[in-house]
């Protein structure tokens, strides 16, 4: 799935629909994400605002997306967590729906802020775990019943299986073949998941897209903002956030890394995060304490099959650079898995003993 293109003139056009003053806008666009258009929006060198189109072939609900982004930035408001603010268009919505059709948003933009893909430095492993804390602290007050699904079974191992399958059964011989490995592992890691035993785990409104990357961090001081990307934030179980960050802070090397002795679980950084969620107080039960090793395979796994079966299905879903793109990506997300599984013993014990005052 291709970047789409737009000119300055369409951009400013766009952006005229916002209540926001009326100036000469600069825009600069960021190519960081797989699924939106997203655009920073400079006046003169000075950044003001995101915006950004939804796509809406990944996120057909936009109306129940963003009433979900709206719900949960009333609980997003805290001394320790600094809260993105919508922009209103002038007609008092908070998207904008142009023909074609193309769905709009502006967001407001932290300054002083930035993002890491990946991270060597445990302080920076401690603040993304403290924000995640935070962020679940914040929103344990929020109605779930309030929260639609953007994208239905996002996380549900067997939705994921199925999928899989059905691209197996379409897929050209060649990627097949070339595949072959990635098949055979995705195979026998589902045998493995659907045999490890889950207790039943309270439902929360989770991000569900908890990668290093969506974590803003203060330039100056280094200390994290706040999540960012809430598209995905819906029902879920904490592990699910939980093995999204673990897969980019605990692993230093980028999603797609090819050289696969780069891949790492760096336990320094694992025992930071750890404590970072730690600094929340009290926060999990005994059983998501006990899932939480779960979601470190479960979530690298997910993402990796999710980008075989988008690779087999010739990239409908993902933004891809070059044609392999996908393919890279979920081999090294399943060599992160293969490494996770590794460390199951060390990871409870780990999480046992930081966050060993559990909820009730």
């Amino acid at each position: 799935m291709a970047l789409i293109n737009f000119s300055d003139k369409e951009l400013k056009s766009l952006l005229a629909h916002f209540a926001i003053p009326e100036k000469d806008y600069f825009f600069r666009p960021l190519t960081d994400g797989y699924i939106n258009d997203t655009f920073l929006v400079l006046d003169g060198k000075r950044p003001l605002f995101v915006l950004q189109r939804i796509n809406h072939l990944v996120f057909p609900n936009i109306t129940g997306l963003m009433n979900n982004v709206q719900y949960a930035l009333h609980h997003l408001s805290n001394a320790g967590y600094q809260r993105i603010n919508l922009v209103e268009t002038r007609n008092g919505g908070v998207f904008h729906e142009h023909p074609g059709p193309s769905y709009w948003r502006l967001m407001s933009y932290i300054d002083g802020s930035t993002a890491y893909n990946t991270t060597r430095d445990p302080p920076i492993a401690k603040e993304a775990g403290s924000i995640i804390g935070k962020f679940h602290l914040l929103l344990q007050s929020a109605d779930t019943s309030d929260y639609v699904d953007t994208i239905p079974r996002f996380h549900d191992l067997e939705l994921r299986k199925q999928q899989f399958d059905s691209a197996l059964s379409t897929a050209d011989k060649a990627k097949l073949t070339i595949a072959r490995e990635a098949i055979q592992f995705a195979k026998e890691t589902l045998n493995k998941l659907e045999k490890m035993h889950q207790e039943s785990l309270p439902i929360r409104v989770c991000h569900n897209d908890t990668k290093l990357n969506n974590i803003l961090f203060s330039k100056e001081t280094g200390k994290a903002l706040c999540l960012i990307d809430l598209d995905t934030l819906m029902k879920g179980h904490f592990h699910f956030d939980f093995g999204d960050a673990i897969r980019t802070i605990v692993n230093t090397a980028p999603e797609d890394e090819k050289d696969h002795s780069k891949i790492t679980f760096e336990k320094p950084l694992f025992e930071a995060f750890v404590e970072g969620l730690a600094s929340n107080g009290p926060l999990l039960s005994k059983a998501e304490i006990n899932a939480l090793p779960l979601g470190a395979i479960l979530m690298p796994f997910l993402h990796g099959i999710r980008a075989l079966t988008d690779y087999l299905n010739n990239n409908r879903y993902y933004k891809v650079a070059y044609e392999n793109q996908n393919l890279d990506r979920c081999l090294s997300l399943f060599d992160f898995t293969k490494k996770a599984l590794h460390q199951v013993d060390y990871m409870s014990e780990v999480v046992k003993r930081k966050l060993r005052d559990p909820k009730k």
